[in-house]
């Protein structure tokens, strides 16, 4: 009987060890593995990446809350500021990561038969960097270890992607950034990028429920004249990052994208400089055709590596599928762009609470004196009322499936 309870101990401490993401150690076989243009699972199987991203949950983009001028996560979170307070704004983005992904959210995911998800992150979830209601010292760590959790229990990959870095990366809305890569300029962003990447690899080191490291959303936006000055830095900046991940996680796949949107793998002159490389891809519109990826179809089979499109969406139900099957026809798994917001398009749709409207319309007014802020505030109970709903409309149980989005993907809803 003692050594029965002692099994169970032992059992529970391991697991609890595995959990928590840092300490119990596990064989490198235990993770997906980079086998030429294929990813291959512990079990030996070829592993097709199908899934979705979550999106604005750890890094806001307005227009998934019907805003288009208030389009990054700082001018949200200002914008609340100026509507209902600091102290109010710093509740609802508590309670809006509480809510936005939950456990169910992963199981409904799990249900599609999807078998990854990528969470987007932004960088100050693991600084002492003020960052959706918090001040001092972040929760990233918390927050990403719910999801390995609630994936490890259902049978999904986890891919961790840095969506917003220091300084930035790319120079518009998506990377809640300043108008430009200022990251590529700053050896100090540099540093905390590299000093951040080493945190999270150290601590999920042994975690084999993460198929990899995203390093950096869509670097480098085509608006600059000094484009292809920018577009040389990209590479051994990549170099410099997964040196020191590899200093302490020897495990874990890290994943490179193109510059421009993901787009442009021209840049890469030395791309084997890692054992444990893939290639992503990002495609929005266009034909959904092979031709439309031959790009990325040419420096896949170039490298010998795996590509993966680890972004796109926002078509119609027809354009998805025909994309989809031209992707599993050409070996490049996927993982559509978002899981949730409001309205369609989307895995999960968010209803419009009422008086959400007028939220909307003071994220576009203008706002650029404290006269004009306080000309366009409506109403505080309205408002306050509305935002709290929106928190409530978005929860898993109260959402609602967009069937045909999910069926063009090749998964389906029980």
């Amino acid at each position: 009987m003692k050594r029965i309870v002692f099994v169970c101990l032992l059992v529970g401490l391991i697991t609890s060890c595995q959990q928590s993401g840092t300490k119990q150690s596990v064989s490198p076989e235990a993770f997906v593995r980079v086998e030429g243009a294929n990813l291959i699972t512990p079990t030996g199987e070829k592993l097709f990446i199908k899934g979705t991203n979550l999106g604005n949950w750890l890094n806001p983009e307005g227009y998934m809350f019907g805003f288009q001028k208030t389009n990054s996560g700082r001018f949200i979170n200002e914008m609340f500021c100026q509507l209902v307070g600091p102290d109010f704004t710093a509740e609802f983005w508590k309670a809006f990561k509480d809510n936005y992904v939950t456990r169910k959210d992963i199981e409904f995911i799990a249900s599609t038969g999807a078998n990854t998800i990528r969470l987007p992150f932004h960088y100050k979830l693991f600084t002492d960097e003020d960052y959706m209601g918090l001040t001092g010292q972040q929760d990233g760590f918390a927050r990403v270890d719910s999801v390995i959790n609630w994936c490890r229990d259902n049978n999904l990959y986890v891919i961790l992607d840095m969506h917003d870095v220091p300084g930035g990366q790319t120079g518009d809305n998506i990377d809640d950034s300043y108008g430009y890569p200022w990251l590529f300029e700053s050896e100090t962003s540099q540093q905390l990028f590299c000093d951040i990447w080493r945190k999270i690899a150290d601590y999920y080191k042994n975690e084999p429920v993460i198929l990899g490291y995203d390093l950096m959303n869509e670097p480098i936006a085509p608006y600059f004249e000094n484009m292809d000055e920018l577009n040389a830095k990209l590479e051994p900046l990549y170099k410099r990052v997964v040196k020191v991940i590899r200093e302490v996680d020897n495990n874990h796949i890290v994943m490179i994208g193109g510059a421009q949107w993901n787009g442009n793998f021209q840049p890469f002159k030395d791309s084997k400089f890692d054992d444990k490389l893939m290639y992503t891809c990002h495609r929005y519109g266009g034909e959904p055709t092979k031709e439309a990826i031959m790009n990325f179809i040419h420096f896949r089979d170039s490298v010998n590596l795996p590509m993966y499109m680890g972004e796109i969406g926002h078509n119609t139900d027809e354009w998805q599928a025909a994309f989809c099957q031209t992707m599993q026809e050409n070996n490049i798994g996927y993982t559509f762009w978002p899981y949730k917001k409001k309205d369609g398009s989307c895995f999960m749709g968010i209803k419009q609470p009422e008086n959400w409207e007028l939220v909307m319309t003071f994220s576009e007014a203008p706002r650029a004196t404290y006269k004009e802020i306080r000309e366009a505030r409506p109403e505080q109970a309205l408002i306050r009322k509305a935002m709290l709903d929106f928190i409530e409309n978005g929860k898993c149980e109260n959402c609602i499936p967009q069937v045909g989005y999910i069926q063009s993907l090749g998964l389906q809803v029980k």
